[in-house]
């Protein structure tokens, strides 16, 4: 059954990008006509953790698998097998995985053979070996045993064949007092050949003839392989980039042998976390034969990778991702990178967000403005969105009328039908921050920048400073996973709304000391003290986390006169963008909306305040309390708090002496932008919603 993947239909549907690469539509229905003929670029999708791309690859292998040849490789992990020996790399191993994944019969056509590839390895695996250890022989041999197998599975996969090897390296070692890695592969590869392929595969040797210094002798060819992947650096790259033409080879010669006609479609070469240096290692080759060699390979490589602005995409073509529904060109020029098209996979939209939870709420018990708030806070990041809406679907019936996205963050999800429900919360932290111990992070991320998180990181993580800048560690692995630190216009040392959520999640909660919630107190008691005393912004912003808000009302209260209406409209926006202190599991409404509304009676009132500076002071609270439940990511719109917000500021626009323009347009703009999903916008409707 096809997955759920909203927004990717440019790339999915029967005439969508894959199809025009590959030749055919999804489960091979119908052939497609070639968008880019015989040179179809290197499709490289981009986005950070979290948008889809490995869910991507995997539908596009779930939908062409048996109908075209094809393999899937996660370029970050490559498992050596047990006690290998020095001919395998991760590159070697990697081609021969691809290569019996590539293997299998699919419709209407004979499997794919790997001749030219089983020799390259089969020499390269004689590096180790020696006269004094002949079981690493037969253990490297036996290890390729599979791939063998694609030349000949009835003979491929049988172990005589590997005897005959041993007794022939036994001649050879007796012959030679010296043995070179040359003269092992040799030995190797004669025997291979005639012990496993058959006559017509044999000519497969031939090819290794255009290797370095071969002079169009196959056998040369080989030897020099070898000696070369022996000598490992440059040498050893020169080598395994020959490799992957072999593989490349392998499968054009299936498209073009003696039985040229009967496929339809091109194979597909998936590559998953191609950022990683294995993906550049398979891919480079590639587009190195075909631009310096004009090579028509027919291969199609979708590739997935976090790195949007690698050196290697610079000169490719670069289109967003619902561009490439109909045509996605790629023109070429001289450089190699010119054959690479980059499609960034753009965030899921409110409407698709919006049937993701549909699918798992069908009775539609769920809050009605529930999906876009968690289109809000997730940014439209898919795995964000699919997570929260699977916590909706399964969340008791009794709770889902009072859901919001932070009580779903509270909730556990089952995502495998063979093991418990995990944590929502802690189960999506995992998946887009993958470090050992995310726990500093949670700490910095109630920091708002560098400076801040070197306070915090010396007060409350001395332990993490023996190796370093803490903050500046903590902002490098953010800027290698594609979560932007400090960005510009951002107040928060993690800028990303959905990654800065889940870590204060953990900070409150998961410190084990509910109800006094320790951890949350130290970091922001740590920050407050660190912007105190003056009661400014930053200050009062670590006020309001604490759970106190009341300086916060007497600074806006002391300040409201000043002419800098803007300025204190901006503070006013930072101070309550304040995440709040929830308790886990809380039902019923808000507790900030009773204040917004003037339903809860007022703490104790500041000494000295007459009639008007009473009623100023409250006006103010309620004023607060609704920006900061508005605002808040984690909570979800309310009309009437919206409301009673454009009420307030339309009376404080009567009371304030120069400033009642910009007061007057907010009671206009902020509901509005609140309704939007934005944003309060300064100065008050300003289209950007800076």
């Amino acid at each position: 059954m096809d997955r759920e993947l909203y927004g990717r239909e440019a790339v999915l549907d029967d005439g969508g990008l894959v199809a025009r690469l590959c030749g055919l539509t999804r489960h091979g229905v119908a052939r497609v006509a070639y968008e880019h003929g015989d040179d179809p670029p290197v499709t490289v999708f981009t986005g950070g953790r979290g948008t889809g791309k490995t869910a991507l690859l995997k539908e596009v292998r779930n939908r062409y698998r048996g109908y075209t040849p094809l393999a899937l490789l996660d370029c970050a992990h490559v498992e050596p097998p047990a006690d290998h020996g020095p001919g395998w790399t991760p590159l070697t191993g990697a081609l021969a995985e691809l290569a019996v994944q590539f293997s299998p019969r699919v419709l209407g056509a004979r499997p794919v053979r790997f001749p030219r590839l089983s020799l390259g390895l089969v020499a390269v695996a004689a590096i180790g070996w020696s006269r004094e250890d002949d079981e690493r022989a037969r253990r490297d041999l036996q290890q390729l045993g599979p791939l063998l197998a694609t030349v000949d599975p009835t003979r491929g996969a049988a172990a005589h064949w590997v005897g005959k090897v041993l007794a022939k390296l036994a001649a050879t070692f007796a012959e030679t007092a010296a043995p070179l890695a040359g003269v092992l592969a040799e030995a190797t590869v004669e025997t291979v050949l005639e012990e496993v392929f058959g006559r017509m595969q044999r000519s497969a040797e031939g090819w290794y003839g255009g290797y370095r210094n071969a002079g169009g002798r196959g056998k040369a060819g080989l030897q020099q392989l070898a000696n070369d992947f022996e000598q490992g650096g440059r040498r050893r790259g020169e080598a395994e980039a020959f490799l992957v033409g072999a593989l490349t080879e392998d499968l054009h010669h299936a498209y073009t042998g003696l039985r040229r006609g009967t496929r339809i479609g091109r194979p597909l070469l998936l590559l998953d976390n191609a950022h990683e240096p294995l993906g550049r290692q398979l891919a480079e080759p590639i587009l190195r034969a075909r631009a310096a060699e004009g090579r028509r390979d027919r291969l199609v490589v979708l590739a997935a990778s976090r790195v949007r602005d690698d050196e290697a995409l610079r000169q490719a073509t670069r289109l967003r991702l619902p561009e490439t529904a109909h045509r996605a060109p790629c023109p070429r020029g001289e450089s190699v990178g010119s054959g690479i098209l980059v499609v960034e996979l753009t965030p899921l939209s409110p409407a698709q967000t919006r049937g993701a939870f549909d699918r798992h709420d069908p009775a539609g018990r769920t809050p009605a403005e529930l999906p876009r708030a968690v289109h809000r806070l997730t940014g439209g990041r898919p795995l964000g969105v699919a997570l929260l809406g699977r916590a909706a679907g399964e969340a008791p019936a009794g709770l889902k009328p009072e859901l919001t996205p932070g009580r779903l963050l509270d909730l556990t999800v089952e995502l495998r039908e063979d093991s418990p429900p995990v944590p929502v919360a802690p189960a999506l932290l995992a998946e887009l921050l993958p470090v050992p111990r995310p726990g500093p992070y949670a700490v910095l991320a109630a920091a708002h920048d560098e400076d801040s998180a070197r306070v915090l990181a010396h007060a409350r993580l001395p332990s993490e400073s023996r190796d370093g800048d803490v903050a500046l560690r903590v902002r490098d692995r953010l800027r290698a996973e594609d979560w932007a630190a400090s960005a510009p216009g951002s107040r928060h040392f993690v800028a990303d709304p959905l990654l800065r959520a889940l870590l204060l999640h953990r900070l409150r909660f998961e410190d084990g000391d509910h109800p006094r919630y320790a951890a949350w107190h130290a970091v922001h008691e740590t920050l407050r003290r660190h912007y105190g005393p003056e009661p400014g912004p930053y200050r009062l912003h670590h006020d309001l986390a604490l759970g106190l808000t009341e300086d916060a009302v007497t600074h806006l209260r002391a300040t409201f006169p000043e002419p800098d209406v803007l300025g204190w409209l901006g503070r006013l926006r930072f101070v309550a963008s304040a995440p709040y202190p929830r308790e886990r599991g809380a039902t019923g409404p808000d507790p900030r909306r009773a204040v917004a509304l003037g339903q809860a009676p007022p703490d104790e009132l500041p000494d000295g305040l007459d009639a008007d500076g009473t009623e100023l002071h409250l006006a103010l609270r309620r004023l607060l309390h609704a920006v900061w439940l508005l605002t808040d990511p984690l909570a979800l719109p309310d009309e009437e708090v919206a409301d009673r917000l454009a009420y307030e500021l339309r009376r404080l626009s009567g009371r304030h002496l120069s400033g009642s323009g910009s007061l007057w347009d907010a009671a206009t703009h902020w509901p509005r932008d609140i309704r939007a999903w934005r944003e309060p916008s300064l100065p008050p409707g300003r289209e950007d919603g800076v």
